[in-house]
């Protein structure tokens, strides 16, 4: 909704109005007109949504705040010093002076309460936010063995104070901006003052500032806008739903963007490592994070490579199969009219579908339908001689080696590249399999979040960061911040490496 710069009128009749009719008179805004000063002589309307603003704050602020704060305000001609008023209902809220209907309406529509005074061009906006919110709960996606189990919500109020619980510093600066023209959309941007690198705030900001839409619903439309490479498979801007994976995020110098009604959280510059670690990588001891990072980096190798290889294999390479083991692929292949490929390809596209339909369902049903019909359908079809039973072997362990990732984008993207590496494995073997690698990490190199280097520390190789990529070093070891991020404030921390207690004599 588009409103022309249309200042208040001093009539308060010609005021609501005004705003019954640029509202289609919708039937959820409250308008209750009171009267108020010595013997009520002056006439005042109270404007707020239903389900928008908090009723009983407005209820109390009409029948106990403003009718014993209005008293101190009067003057001997019964005017209405405007400006000890407002002074004087300070403890009903944040409270701003509106002149114009442009300002008012949003105002009203974002759960404000809107006080108009008969004969006065100029009303008070009231902040009183309230309806139903979905209360702090444990995340959904990012589950943790150890570690915090509070996820974000709906609510950008909520979301900024869960982060400032983790970060108390008064460097913590928030911007907030409104964007989408019609939906008029709360967006915050987040970042330490002194720790994030200045230009990458800049170029938020002005990348935030570029955007011109009618609607932002959620934080994708807000990544889908201002990320590096809009024709990428791999994900430039991270995503979370944790306020500690925040927190830390903005402690090694980055830059978040909250949006009001999603529980997920960007984060920006993105490197390719961060979507591989997890928030529990930092609460276990160094060494066993590193055996689970280790674990995760073959499951990553296998959700890519793993129909890949086994087409490439069997196809053109059988000599790099044991006796025994070719003599029984072969036998179990005796039957199957398809090549390996096209094996493979019906297998993950059941298991996609499976996959999808899964999540769609309801959710008492999902679950098992998924598990049983990938059961029923994979035996049949070895049943039938239609697939053999090597591949649902190989497509299972790919399946779930894809869950091995911490992030959903990155899992989808190498769900996405799976297939072309099958194509290249069935025309020209394993060396079809190395050239798309190549073209991968050529490809990588190449991107750049915020004009931060998307392979970061590997390309450009920083050995100082490398402590805290394919292992993870001990927390006393990770004194500094990333490089190519923060250039300000490197070092993090200066604790020493424990050691013995020297004995006693």
């Amino acid at each position: 909704m588009s409103v022309k710069p249309q200042p208040l009128y001093a009539s308060l009749e010609e005021n609501i109005g005004y705003i019954k009719t640029a509202l289609g008179n919708s039937d959820d805004i409250v308008i209750r007109e009171i009267r108020i000063g010595s013997e009520g002589r002056i006439r005042a309307g109270i404007c707020y949504t239903t389900g928008l603003t908090d009723t009983q704050s407005a209820n109390d602020f009409i029948n106990g705040a403003l009718s014993l704060n209005i008293q101190k305000v009067e003057t001997e001609t019964s005017e209405i010093d405007l400006t000890l008023l407002k002074d004087s209902l300070h403890s009903a809220g944040d409270i701003g002076a509106v002149t114009d209907f442009g300002p008012l309406l949003l105002s009203l529509l974002t759960g404000s309460l809107i006080l108009l005074l008969d004969g006065y061009p100029q009303g008070f906006s009231i902040e009183m936010c309230g309806g139903e919110r979905r209360s702090v709960s444990e995340p959904v996606n990012e589950t943790v063995v150890r570690g915090p189990r509070e996820s974000f919500t709906e609510s950008l109020h909520t979301n900024v104070a869960l982060i400032r619980r983790k970060i108390n510093d008064s460097n913590l600066w928030l911007e907030n901006k409104k964007i989408g023209r019609v939906t008029k959309t709360n967006v915050a941007m987040m970042y330490i003052n002194g720790i994030a690198n200045d230009k990458i705030v800049e170029e938020v900001r002005a990348r935030l500032d570029r955007i011109d839409i009618d609607a932002i619903l959620e934080s994708g439309y807000i990544e889908e806008l201002i990320q590096d490479e809009a024709y990428s498979p791999f994900p430039t801007i991270y995503n979370s739903e944790r306020p500690d994976v925040i927190a830390a995020e903005l402690l090694a110098g980055k830059v978040a963007i909250l949006v009001n009604g999603t529980p997920f959280v960007l984060v920006v510059p993105a490197l390719f490592i961060s979507f591989l670690q997890s928030a529990e990588d930092y609460y276990q001891r160094a060494d066993i994070s590193s055996l689970i990072r280790i674990l995760r980096f073959i499951g990553i190798m296998i959700a890519l490579l793993g129909p890949s290889l086994y087409i490439a294999i069997t196809t053109f390479h059988q000599e790099m199969l044991p006796t025994q083991l070719l003599i029984s692929l072969a036998a179990q292949r005796e039957g199957v009219p398809f090549p390996a490929f096209i094996e493979a390809v019906m297998m993950e596209i059941t298991f996609e579908i499976l996959r999808e339909a899964g999540i769609r369902m309801p959710r008492t049903i999902g679950q098992t339908v998924s598990i049983v019909g990938t059961l029923v359908i994979g035996q049949a079809a070895v049943e039938a001689g239609i697939v053999s039973a090597a591949m649902v072997i190989v497509v299972s362990i790919t399946a779930i080696s894809n869950f091995v990732f911490p992030s959903i984008n990155m899992s989808i993207s190498i769900r996405m590249l799976r297939f072309p590496l099958m194509g290249l494995a069935a025309s020209f073997g394993i060396f079809g399999i190395i050239v798309g690698i190549i073209a991968l990490v050529l490809h990588l190199c190449s991107l750049r979040s915020f004009g931060v280097p998307y392979m970061s520390p590997f390309a450009p190789m920083i050995t100082s960061d490398l402590k805290d990529t394919l292992i993870r070093m001990p927390h006393w070891a990770l004194f500094s911040r990333p490089r190519l991020i923060n250039q300000k404030n490197v070092i993090r921390e200066q604790t020493p490496q424990p050691s013995k207690p020297q004995p006693r004599e």
